[in-house]
């Protein structure tokens, strides 16, 4: 008899789905997101406001009826070996290069991308911090995205072109007649709170709580609130002489974790109106200067390349895990990844805690506790997280730096140690944190050690690892055990002893006739196993 079958209905809220095939979605993206999008990671994309607009066979043509002005972007040398070669041809109504110059320019962000130790106004932190969520804009503030935006810590320099940053922004009003240009790094965008609409040159991204996006350096973008949003916050981690790529997969073959077909890349858009005063607020070497023009930069009828902003939805991710037993170190969960100098060594990690099974049998499923190498920097997106205290909330994050002891600890912790059988489990559901690991020590800013106010240092009271009980030394028979094997030690070595006291040549390089007395030389009487096979 055929068993009945359980209809699977269509889930509708993101933040509560076991992965985004729930939505049962015959589209690659989320219900609300109104663009239309170009996937495939890597590829060299191609798009067009009006057909014709982008030339074929050719990257610089002569006017073809459009008025078109041809506009190159390289995001790698030009001799770039051709896997690594990037750049991006766009035709466009006015050149970037027409403007009325630079000028400095005042914000209320706090911008610090000098993370060397010769620079005072950096610190490390050398115990565990937490940050509760950070204070979003007072009602009667109009903060965008070139104010809103803090950096918390880092290491190296932009201009060393190596290094990583991490920031926080926290918006209530979206960039009007403004854009915002970062000629330093790549900026990965991790929305916490609010919808984000971003425009690009290259085109629209519509990201979300649960969702990613890269902005490369150089490319001009504006960050504005989707459509009945107030207020936004999340995370960026910007990386300095490096790129977010895939990671690779080994074992794994050709598939899973962050599949490339799942990242999408904009279409061309322009704006309505392209003759508006605009300020471009440009990021560079860590400070901030200020283009003034009289027309929109967002004025791309076409474009092709491979530099191109893109977005992912981390419900996707295809992830990874024992089957058998133990614990897999955290890298499973890599969905992007920075390289560093040291080509055995990442720059940076940005991984993944989502909804996923634990099935691992007779093992602690808990982390085991580790001093890892690397920095790890955590942000809960949304759902209960994974921190270490009930500061740990949606809008915060928490630090480690590399070597630093932590795990778990509680009662739970005690309860999985319990020798038992394991049965499968869906763990995380409803919650989705990120990681930022990297392999350099994290200097920190005046804003987030003091200026934000919501940093709490050695956020997780030592106590807590302090009161797990000792069962091995507090045992009565663990020193009966331990004098035993003290005892069993002695007389393996006066054992041994024994057999470097025998010669088969005598001093004259004849044959030895017998073998020395088992008590000689002080040594000690052997087994009574031994001097019955030697006598």
């Amino acid at each position: 008899m055929v068993a009945a079958i359980k209809r699977r209905e269509p889930a509708t809220d993101p933040q509560k789905v076991f992965h985004y095939t729930d939505l049962q979605r015959t589209k690659p993206t989320r219900e609300n997101d109104p663009y239309e999008y170009q996937a495939g990671w890597g590829n060299r994309h191609q798009s067009e406001v009006i057909p014709g607009t982008l030339p074929a066979g050719q990257n610089n043509p002569q006017d073809r009826g459009f008025g078109l002005y041809t506009e190159g972007i390289t995001y790698s040398a030009f001799a770039a070996p051709r896997g690594l070669n990037m750049s991006t041809y766009m035709y466009r109504a006015r050149p970037s290069a027409a403007h009325q110059g630079y000028s400095s320019i005042e914000t209320k962000s706090h911008i610090e991308n000098c993370f060397l130790s010769l620079n005072p106004k950096v610190e490390p932190l050398y115990q565990q911090a937490e940050w509760s969520p950070f204070p979003l804009p007072k009602d009667d503030e109009t903060i965008d995205f070139t104010d809103g935006l803090h950096t918390l810590a880092g290491s190296g320099d932009p201009n060393l072109r190596q290094g990583i940053a991490v920031y926080v922004y926290m918006i209530n009003a979206s960039m009007i007649n403004k854009a915002y240009c970062n000629t330093d790094g790549d900026f990965l965008i991790t929305p916490q709170l609010g919808i984000i609409d971003i425009q690009t040159e290259l085109g629209r991204l519509f990201v979300q709580p649960g969702e990613i996006c890269v902005i490369q350096r150089g490319v001009r973008f504006r960050i504005n609130l989707a459509e009945g949003v107030p207020v936004a916050r999340g995370h960026i981690a910007e990386v300095w002489g490096s790129m977010w790529e895939l990671p690779d997969l080994g074992p794994i073959g050709g598939h899973g974790l962050a599949n490339p077909r799942d990242f999408l890349y904009p279409v061309a858009h322009i704006d309505e109106d392209l003759h508006v005063p605009f300020k471009i607020v440009v990021k560079n070497n860590g400070k901030h200067v200020v283009i003034s023009q009289d027309h929109s930069p967002f004025d791309v009828v076409a474009w092709h390349g491979n530099a191109v902003p893109y977005k992912y939805d981390l419900t996707k991710f295809a992830s990874q895990n024992s089957t058998s037993i133990d614990h897999t170190d955290p890298s499973i969960n890599t969905v992007l990844t920075a390289k560093s100098f040291d080509p055995h060594v990442p720059l940076a990690d940005y991984l993944w805690f989502g909804p996923r099974w634990d099935v691992a049998s007779n093992s602690l499923r808990a982390p085991y506790y580790h001093r890892n190498s690397a920095t790890e920097m955590l942000a809960c997106i949304y759902g209960a997280g994974l921190g270490r205290s009930d500061d740990f909330l949606p809008g915060g994050c928490s630090y480690e730096g590399g070597h630093t002891p932590h795990g778990g600890f509680g009662e739970e912790y005690i309860t999985e140690a319990i020798l038992q059988h394991n049965e499968p489990r869906r763990i995380l559901e409803n919650q989705m944190t990120i990681m930022v690991e990297s392999s350099r020590t994290f200097l920190f800013t005046e804003y987030a050690r003091e200026i934000c106010g919501v940093l709490h240092k050695q956020a997780t009271d030592y106590r807590v690892w302090d009161n797990l009980p000792d069962r091995f030394s507090a045992h009565p028979l663990t020193k009966q055990l331990l004098e035993r094997v003290a005892k069993d030690k002695v007389n393996q070595k006066k054992a041994v002893d024994y057999y470097h006291s025998v010669q088969l040549l005598d001093a004259k390089g004849q044959p030895t006739q017998v073998l020395p007395p088992l008590e000689t030389n002080g040594h000690a009487k052997i087994s009574a196993v031994d001097a019955a096979v030697w006598n």
